[in-house]
């Protein structure tokens, strides 16, 4: 299991292997067809996770909508994951 640097780095300083566990950590599941897409499964919504180039873009799944954000790799851990968990 790769070790995580402190919640205030930025996403790009975390080396692949970090981010996936990451991911992990929050109970989202890699995808089989797409290992940059990530599955993250709560009571209240659902959010598709993909690991694109510039940027983490997440897209929540509520009551037959969808909300979608981008999150720079310049954002620290802890403010995506605080804005991941809050939900849509």
């Amino acid at each position: 299991m790769a070790t995580l640097p402190p919640a205030p780095t930025p996403l790009y300083n975390h080396p692949l292997p970090a981010l996936e566990a990451w991911l992990r950590e929050l109970g989202a599941s890699q995808s089989r067809t797409n290992v940059a897409q990530w599955d993250l499964h709560r009571p209240q919504w659902s959010a598709r996770l993909e690991l694109d180039v510039e940027e983490l873009r997440v897209s929540w799944h509520q009551e037959g909508r969808t909300t979608a954000r981008q999150f720079p790799y310049g954002l620290s851990r802890a403010d995506v994951e605080a804005a991941i968990l809050a939900g849509p």
